[in-house]
This record gives structure tokens, sequence and C-alpha cells, in this order.
């Protein structure tokens, strides 16, 4: 079992990827109302050596060694990235030990004003960063962003690392509706990207709840008025949650063991964590399948969200 790679797992837009957590539970720039992983317990800007890199590049070469190549090599996790002051460490290490597997990075790119962490980027095949909000009322509605953190200083640091960087750029939006999706925020993200001018722009709402009540994901049909309202042809939607099954390597197993943790009793994404030794961002893929065909239902309780078995489910 590792401690710092997970899956891999099946994911909308990188296929088969193995995951890289470079930071503790919920060390983040931001605290998302949609965050799947949960509340940011330590909301920071503070760069430094979360994890062991030495610890971490011992786990993806014993990976590498023993198991078939991955679609990708993500970093992700449940926080922000480039916290961690190695990932450019990690990042030349995994090119050098590699010859063929791309190298993506998700982040919510809000540590790009510091040319020091763009440059740590660069040897990357694809980062996915994400812009909400361009307008501040909106950005700090469904952001919540560490209080240093503004609008202006985001969006330039999203322009200069597309200056910089030869890869591609795949900008992820999501819409959460009477939050960030009025007029003058739709408007401001526009401007935003014909400044960033990234490869993709992928349209996305929630698939499951998120950290607060009262917020819903957008239809297909509110997605879909929003990208004939932009206009651009770089936007696209982003593919439900049942087009994950259909990829190759989705594991029965690890469906079937969430479902017989949870029959047993309603379990949080932690309790499902902690029983069966897999990473949250590896659960939550698999949840938002179960969800979406109806094997699962979740409730918001005192502890948190949890997930039991939808009554006309044998499993």
């Amino acid at each position: 079992m590792y401690q710092y790679l997970f899956g891999p797992v099946p994911s909308r837009r990188l296929r088969m990827s193995l995951g890289i957590d470079l930071v503790p539970h919920k060390v983040c720039t931001l605290n998302c109302v949609y965050c799947e992983c949960g509340r940011t317990t330590n909301l920071t800007l503070e760069r430094k050596e979360y994890v062991p890199y030495e610890a971490v590049i011992a786990e993806i070469d014993d990976y590498l060694k023993n198991n078939p190549a991955p679609d990708y090599i993500t970093f992700s996790g449940s926080g922000e990235p480039t916290l961690n002051s190695k990932i450019g460490d990690v990042l030349k290490f995994i090119k050098n030990r590699t010859e063929n597997i791309p190298v993506a990075v998700l982040t919510n790119g809000t540590l790009f004003y510091d040319k020091e962490v763009r440059k740590e980027l660069l040897p990357a095949d694809v980062v996915l960063p994400s812009l909400d909000a361009a307008e501040d009322l909106a950005f700090r509605k469904i952001n919540r962003p560490y209080r240093k953190l503004n609008i202006p200083e985001y969006i330039d640091g999203l322009v200069q690392f597309r200056k910089e960087y030869t890869g591609k750029i795949w900008l992820e939006v999501l819409i959460i509706p009477g939050i960030n999706d009025s007029k003058e925020n739709l408007d401001a993200l526009k401007e935003a990207f014909v400044k960033i001018t990234p490869d993709e722009i992928q349209l996305n709402t929630l698939d499951r709840p998120g950290t607060v009540e009262n917020i819903r994901a957008a239809t297909r049909a509110e997605l879909q008025h929003i990208v004939d309202y932009w206009n651009l042809p770089e936007v696209k939607i982003i593919a439900a949650a049942p087009d994950r099954k259909k990829i190759v390597s989705y594991r029965s197993d690890t469906e079937n063991a969430i479902l017989e943790t949870i029959k047993r009793r309603p379990c949080t994404l932690d309790d499902l964590h902690k029983i069966l030794g897999l990473h949250i961002n590896e659960i939550n893929k698999y949840l938002d399948v179960l969800e979406d065909e109806g094997k699962i239902v979740s409730k918001r309780e005192k502890r948190g969200l949890f997930y039991a078995l939808a009554k006309k489910t044998n499993a």
C-alpha cells in the first residue's frame, strides 16, 4: 500500500490516471464550496516540503517497476499540489524516469503569480488549472480563498504561465447556479479566457454534494446556455460520470468493496477511506458513478455527508 500514490483511477479527462498526493489532506489555498474532498483544514499560501521528496520518488520508482504504465501520472490529491516546494523536483524525476507516460498537474492555479511555481511546472505535458470566477464577489463566494489572494493577481498568473509554458492548458470552470453564473461573472470570465488563451475550457459542475448545503449542480441545459453565451470554440462540457465506467480499466472490485462496506452501515467519505485504505480521490471517482446509477444515496448529517445503499440496490 502506497502512502503518496493512489490509483490508477478512472478519470473523465485523463483515462487511467496514477495520482500523486504531495500535501496532507485538505491543505489548500482555497476552501471551495463544491469540494468533494471536504472542507479545507489548513487554508494557507505557505510553500514547504509537506511530504518527503525521497519517499515520494521511491514509491513512484517502485510502482513503475512492478505495474503496467498508466495513461497519465497526475499531481492531484486532496489539497493544492503546488504548495509543495518539491513539486518541480518530483516532476523532473518522473520525466527522467519515464519516456512515454504524460504528466498532468491538477491545480487551482492560485499560486501562478509566483514565477518559481510557474517555472517548476514547465516540464509537465498538460496543466489543468481552475478558474471559477473572474469577479471578486463570485470568487469569494464560490472559492472562499486565503485572504491575501485576489482576482487580478490570480488571472495575471495564468496569463504569464501561458506565455512561458509550451504544453497543453485545459482550464476548468465549475458552475454553481446562483453563485458564479451571473452575467457579470460570465462576462468577466470570457474576458479572462481571451487573455489566458487556454487550449481548452472545460465547463463542469457538481457530481455530488460539496462542503455546504443548499447548492446544486447545473443542468446540462444550463451549461449549454453558458457555452452558447460565451460562443468560444475552446469551450466544452465535461462528460458525465457514466462515461467513466466505459473506461476499460474501471475496476468492479473497487465498486463492490464500496457497496459491501456501506451495505453494513452508512459511511462518510472519510469512513470509506479509513476502512478500505483507498485514497479519497480514488473513492470519489467511484462514488460519482454509483450515485449516478442510483445504487447509492447521500444524506447530510451532523458528522458530514453519509453514503448508503439505495433501496432498489440488491448488492
